[in-house]
């Protein structure tokens, strides 16, 4: 049976482990949980109510919990932290790359993390507030200080030599970096380069000058840009002065590519993306809370317009049926253009020097969807409702909102991203108000002023 278990899937993992821990059969949980990578024991922590996560977590061997609390996301990090004392955690992130180490200890409090600190070894300590000293989600939070170095004027086989000695290299290695004695990169040398090339040439013959270097306080997303279009495995961290200081990997980017994926989807429906699926029913209720208060008051707006033409609405019974549909087609459309904006962002296609241009654009779109669906919709209505003025109200009203949701759809984004708010956290909230706003304001306001004159 154990040895069928990777074959299966997460739910399937976690039933039979629930089995085993409600039957009294730890030794056997034990055991399913040994034939795990630290990966999926992870899936499976993330995966568990926190009562369930506890026993998992006593039962994970003490030599894998380091790289364990390294794939967990920050709220069940937390969570599992908040089981272990200072001795275990120490030793569970003994020999754990710096990255790594920042990530995992910066969810403790003060007081807890100074007691980490305090019976760290010396080298390890440096490492860790080396790390912690970088403003977070930059190249110098998410880099490894742990790189292999040469001096340009040495022979290939002086280098070989010293790698057989050295007889392992860090994880992820694929190339060596070439600096001068005050550590200043010069270039790099790949392994392929190494293994190919005449033994006696020097490495300053062979190495690569051009490849790309990431300034230490570049943006964790951009670093993920860079690497998707130049495909890299690797690439050196330098300060300002050009000193080598790291290395980000190719594990390191795919993490941030799909942390940002789940910030943006996450921040659709303001929360955060961090959030634990089996967190607390109080953490999580007050964690939504605000952006429940937000989308009220936004809702509230919507909603004072529609007061302002209450004495229209009793008056025309038919303009209840209909007003909804204005509002409606306003959001879906503004949501096209704000979805297509905020990845046009996120891969890099807009900037300053072509927004002037998409805005152009969309507000033509949205002038011409404008006036196709007020055609279209101003036909239904006449022809359900036999009413051709009311078709006319909500034709001009169609034509209003839609225009409207086209520019704003883009220009939302691009006025968020100028005053540092994400768009992807709080741009459908705007967007939808703007559209209910607008859609309401226009087809009562147009019913008010004919099919009440």
């Amino acid at each position: 049976m154990l040895d069928t278990l990777v074959n299966l899937n997460t739910h399937e993992r976690l039933t039979e482990l629930n089995q085993a821990l409600n039957s009294g059969m730890y030794v056997h949980a034990r055991r399913i949980l040994q034939q795990l990578h630290p990966e999926d024991i992870a899936l499976l922590l993330e995966s568990s109510p926190q009562g369930e996560r506890r026993n998992i977590w006593q039962l994970t061997d003490p030599e894998q919990q380091g790289e364990i609390l390294e794939e967990l996301n920050e709220d069940a990090r937390d969570s599992i932290l908040a089981l272990m004392d200072t001795e275990n955690l120490v030793a569970a992130t003994e020999g754990m790359d710096t990255d790594d180490l920042a990530y995992v200890l910066s969810g403790l409090d003060e007081d807890a993390y100074q007691d980490v600190l305090s019976q760290m070894d010396a080298q390890d300590r440096q490492r860790l507030e080396q790390a912690l000293a970088y403003p977070e989600d930059t190249a110098g939070s998410v880099m490894n200080t742990d790189t292999v170095t040469l001096r340009p004027d040495v022979t290939i086989d002086v280098v070989l030599r010293y790698l057989r000695l050295k007889t392992e290299l860090p994880e992820g290695t694929d190339a060596l970096y070439v600096v001068d004695k005050k550590d200043i990169l010069l270039g790099e040398v790949t392994l392929a380069t190494l293994l190919t090339v005449d033994p006696s040439s020097r490495v300053s013959d062979v190495m690569d000058k051009s490849k790309q270097r990431i300034p230490v306080e570049m943006e964790e997303i951009e670093i993920a840009k860079i690497f998707e279009r130049r495909d890299l495995i690797s690439a050196p961290v330098v300060d300002q002065h050009g000193q080598l200081l790291g290395r980000i990997t190719i594990d390191d980017v795919v993490d941030i590519i799909r942390e940002d994926a789940d910030h943006k989807m996450m921040g659709m429906a303001g929360m955060d993306d961090d959030e634990d699926t089996f967190a607390p029913v109080l953490k999580s209720t007050k964690r939504r809370t605000f952006w429940l208060t937000v989308n009220l008051g936004a809702a509230l707006l919507a909603a004072s317009v529609s007061n302002m033409f209450e004495a229209t609405i009793s008056e025309i019974a038919t303009l209840a049926v209909l007003m909804t549909i204005v509002p409606s087609m306003g959001g879906i459309a503004g949501n096209q253009t704000l979805a297509l904006v905020i990845r046009g962002m996120a891969v890099g296609h807009i900037g300053d020097a072509n927004s002037r241009v998409l805005i152009m654009k969309e507000a033509a779109i949205g002038l011409l969807n404008g006036l196709i669906w007020a055609i279209l919709v101003a036909v239904a209505v006449v022809i359900w409702k036999g009413d051709v003025n009311i078709g006319y109200v909500i034709a001009g009203a169609m034509f209003i909102n839609l225009s409207v949701a086209g520019l704003a759809g883009v220009c939302i984004p691009l006025i968020m991203k100028k005053f540092n708010i994400d768009p992807a956290l709080a741009g459908g909230m705007a967007l939808t108000t703007i559209t209910d706003v607008v859609g309401l304001f226009s087809f009562l306001g147009m019913a008010t002023l004919f099919l009440r004159a």
